[in-house]
């Protein structure tokens, strides 16, 4: 095992620091920057943007430029917006908890509704109930996850007045309740954008599982049908659900950014577009990186829970 997570680490670092000048590059192609549209807010002339220019280091060299990025990376410092001064990091550190307690609950939720209605689907198939969980698969996943805020907005919020349809709460101030009743109506949206996907994987895995040789044997020793089910069939289907789980992670990820603006969380994902809007790429590019290194150390993981959840999973020295 140790070995195994060695190798993995240090094939995931050189990913990562690919991901970095990818992400540099992509940032100063731009056409524009926070020289420009401080020009245009302020009537400032070429001169005062030579100057911005010039205390913000951005007239360097790009390699330069790069390398003294990448050693404040190393070192822990993501630099400081351009347009409020503050350490990246310690935007990210404001923003983080609120994201990863919105995904969080989302991914949650669309595991367990997966597990249940996908057991449920291929220990009854081809029935009613099967196809109607395969149809509600089908829908969830081809509806985009804007488009699900939306519609969640206007039914729960604007018809029905149970939800609100922003976060206007103070995150870290307010009451356990306020934050849950501003959390559930985001977090159902991310789980039902990526049930779908879920839902079929465990229905197919189910369904393998269930034909296999010991299974028959475990219900001609007379075991309850939801015991062979849930005891024997679901633990085994466990593994490519989690596979599941992991290629969907970074859909997951990007899908909350949307998810986050539209309904206004104070998250990453509404930071990272208010940094667009202003220009303020360092405050995207640490936003991108803490991102990548997410799903880098989530798909790290999820390679140690497979060990745990099926025991025939072995790491060989290889």
């Amino acid at each position: 095992m140790a070995h195994y997570l060695w190798k993995r680490i240090v094939t995931a670092v050189p990913v990562f620091f690919g991901i970095t000048v990818l992400v540099f590059l992509l940032m100063n192609a731009a056409p524009a920057d926070i020289t420009d549209l401080a020009g245009s807010e302020g009537g400032g002339t070429a001169g005062d943007k030579a100057l911005l220019a010039e205390t913000l280091g951005l007239n360097r060299p790009l390699p330069v430029r790069y390398l003294t990025w990448l050693g404040g990376l190393v070192r822990g410092e993501l630099g400081r917006s351009y347009r409020s001064g503050q350490a990246v990091s310690a935007l990210i550190g404001q923003r983080i908890g609120p994201s990863l307690l919105l995904t969080g609950t989302g991914v949650l939720l669309a595991v367990a509704v997966a597990l249940l209605l996908g057991v449920l689907s291929a220990w009854k198939p081809r029935s009613h109930w099967d196809g109607l969980v395969s149809n509600l698969a089908m829908v969830g996943s081809a509806t985009p996850g804007f488009f699900l805020a939306l519609l969640a907005i206007y039914f729960f919020s604007v018809r029905l007045h149970w939800l609100p349809a922003a976060f206007t709460s103070d995150y870290g101030g307010g009451s356990l309740p306020e934050l849950l009743r501003h959390l559930l109506l985001p977090a159902l949206v991310i789980a039902v954008s990526n049930v779908g996907g879920l839902l079929k994987q465990t229905r197919s895995a189910c369904l393998e599982v269930l034909g296999e040789d010991y299974i028959t044997t475990a219900r001609a020793k007379g075991l309850r049908e939801g015991v062979v089910v849930l005891r024997h069939g679901l633990r085994s289907a466990l593994i490519p659900v989690l596979t599941a789980v992991l290629t969907h992670i970074p859909h997951i990820i990007g899908g909350s950014v949307v998810v986050e603006r539209v309904f206004g969380w104070p998250g990453m994902g509404s930071l990272m577009f208010s940094a667009i809007s202003s220009r303020d790429y360092n405050v995207v590019m640490g936003v991108t990186v803490v991102m990548a290194l997410a799903v880098l150390l989530t798909s790290l993981l999820l390679d140690v829970v497979y060990g745990l959840v099926d025991p025939r999973v072995r790491y060989e020295r290889i």
